[in-house]
């Protein structure tokens, strides 16, 4: 049986995820050598974070309309590119400033071109059927990246030095690039096929609107619907709740309880592990269960674990911690599926592009989070507030998700119910 191109594809998109992931993974294990180094507070290195995490998301859905007017291979190879560009330079740095640029600025542009908002760029163009499904198995690629990458980076960071895990992560994200040049198409029509379980189209022209404008266009629109502003507030809350929070402060925050940072960062990544399990499960259930009943399950059971973690560190990796590191990573990114999901079911052939809008969100959250635990840190001496905030924003995120009202089911072809324009004035009436 001959397997689909579009198998290939995704097994492409998913090798450049993981990729990209290397340096994504890097913040945690990175706090404490370069505070150690060169004196620098948690306050200074989490505002680099802070400025990676917000780039990353805000690109996203200029990304997007890129990846429409000159293809996803040119924009995804580019943003591999400048990622080893901005994690080879840190290297080199001996100013906070350049911290900032380096990390924050050129890694946050080549992460976010290419973040969650590919995942629904390569399954909006690939995919009819099991479409729920390969979103969470290209989401998981992030968690995968986290486990293989940021065991490794932490005992470079440890031994050898920062500089070292720098550099490894650099030379990976070059490594991607020939594969993505190589093997990843663009639509399936450019290889004279068509997306798995959908019929023959007729092939879209290429946007001639600049795609800064495009991005603009459909944020505007967008805005007008109240679904829009409860995706991003609910998103804005799983940036604060995961990357900001947990992904940045887990390690020294454990490792202030004693834990060494080889063991938390060994934690961090155990998470990563049953991320996998979860979004890909995620994926295959937003192909059956309504997804706003899905992400009001994954909020509040994320709220009520992350208020009980401050009573769970100490300096060994107790059976409670480690229950809590597998119920927690089955919800770590479980939400990307259903997010993306509804997206395309109100906003149809915009989909992409408003999930790019929502995902800035999510880092714009992420990065609030980065820069108040830290200072909550600084000035407080503990985490505990930071865990206790998080913990209620997430159930006030599972009240928004429960409270879209949403458009009927996509036809079995792939497009929205309805145009996106009619799409976009039913929800605005609820």
């Amino acid at each position: 049986m001959r397997i689909h191109r579009a198998w290939f594809v995704a097994a492409v998109a998913f090798v450049a995820i993981l990729g990209a992931a290397g340096f994504r993974a890097t913040p945690g294990v990175m706090i404490n050598p370069l505070q150690a180094e060169f004196g620098w507070s948690k306050g200074t290195i989490s505002l680099a974070v802070s400025i990676n995490l917000v780039l990353y998301g805000l690109t996203a859905p200029f990304a997007a309309a890129l990846m429409d007017r000159f293809g996803m291979r040119r924009v995804v190879s580019l943003a591999l590119l400048l990622v080893a560009l901005g994690s080879g330079l840190t290297v080199w740095m001996t100013a906070s400033w350049q911290l900032l640029l380096f990390w924050g600025v050129f890694v946050g542009l080549g992460t976010g071109s290419m973040a969650l908002v590919f995942v629904a760029t390569v399954t909006d163009r690939w995919f009819v059927r099991h479409r729920g499904l390969v979103t969470g198995v290209l989401t998981a690629g992030g968690a995968t990246g986290q486990l293989i990458f940021l065991p490794v980076l932490a005992h470079l960071a440890d031994g050898p030095g920062w500089r070292v895990a720098s550099i490894a992560v650099a030379g990976a994200a070059l490594a991607v690039v020939p594969l993505v040049w190589l093997l990843l198409r663009d639509r399936p029509e450019d290889v004279g096929t068509t997306a798995l379980g959908g019929g023959p189209v007729t092939p879209a022209p290429a946007p001639t609107v600049n795609a800064a404008v495009r991005a603009l266009s459909v944020l505007a629109k967008a805005a007008r619907t109240r679904p829009f502003w409860y995706l991003v507030g609910g998103f804005a809350i799983c940036g604060m709740s995961t990357n900001g929070l947990v992904g940045t402060h887990f390690i020294p925050a454990a490792h202030d309880h004693g834990m060494t940072q080889p063991v938390a960062a060994g934690l961090l990544a155990l998470i990563g592990v049953f991320d996998i399990a979860g979004t890909i499960a995620s994926g295959w259930l937003s192909d059956r269960v309504d997804p706003r009943i899905l992400l009001g399950v994954y909020y509040g059971l994320r709220g009520l674990s992350l208020m009980v973690l401050p009573s769970l560190f100490s300096a060994t990796a107790e059976p409670s911690m480690l229950v809590f590191i597998v119920f927690y990573g089955l919800d770590w990114v479980a939400t990307v599926p259903p997010t993306v999901a509804l997206c395309r079911r109100i906003y149809g052939a915009d989909g992409a592009v408003v999930f790019g809008w929502v995902f800035g969100s999510h880092q714009v959250g992420a990065a609030i989070a980065a820069v108040g635990a830290g200072l909550t840190r600084d000035h407080l001496g503990a985490y505990d507030v930071a865990w206790f905030v998080a913990g209620g924003l997430c159930l006030l995120a599972a009240g928004m998700s429960l409270a879209i009202k949403t458009v009927g089911k996509p036809r079995d072809d792939g497009s929205a119910a309805g145009r996106p324009d009619r799409a976009n004035e039913s929800a605005a009436a609820h």
